[in-house]
C-alpha cells in the first residue's frame, strides 16, 4: 500500500475516534485489530469497541511520519475518563498505526515519540 493511502486510513480512523464514531472506526479496522497500549494488547472490534467507549480519548495531529504501511503521529491526546475521576488529562502521546489493505491492523500508543517511531522502524526523515 502506498504511503499516502495509508495515511488517508489513519486520518479517517482518528476522526471517527475523535467523534466517538464506533461504527466508522470498526469498518476502517481489520476484525482482528491488535490494540496496544501501556498495559498490553489485545485482540479484534469488540476490544477496540469497549476501548473506544472507556477512553474518552481525543487526538490532535501534530507531526506525521510514514513510510509503506506504517504511520506515526504525534500526538497532543485529551482524555476524560473514570480512571481520571472525570477531569480532563492531556499529554503528548505518539500512535503506530500499521495499514494493510485499507484497514488499520494495529494501532499502538506510545508516551514518546522516539519509541514510537522505533518501534515502526522509521526515523525523522520519514516526516511527510
Amino acid at each position: 500500500m502506498a504511503t499516502a493511502d495509508s495515511i488517508q486510513v489513519v486520518n479517517a480512523w482518528q476522526d471517527a475516534l475523535n467523534r466517538q464514531d464506533a461504527d466508522t472506526l470498526l469498518v476502517l479496522s481489520d476484525p482482528n485489530i491488535e490494540i496496544i497500549g501501556p498495559r498490553g494488547s489485545a485482540f479484534g472490534r469488540e476490544v477496540l469497541r469497549a476501548w473506544l467507549e472507556r477512553a474518552g480519548l481525543k487526538l490532535t495531529t501534530l507531526h506525521v511520519f510514514a513510510r509503506d504501511e506504517h504511520v506515526v503521529i504525534a500526538q497532543q491526546g485529551v482524555w476524560q475518563s473514570a480512571e481520571t475521576g472525570g477531569l480532563p488529562s492531556q499529554a503528548n502521546v505518539a500512535s503506530h498505526f500499521v495499514v494493510i489493505d485499507r484497514h488499520v491492523t494495529s494501532y499502538a500508543r506510545f508516551d514518546d515519540l522516539v519509541v514510537a517511531l522505533k518501534a515502526a522502524g522509521l526515523t525523522e526523515a520519514d516526516l511527510c
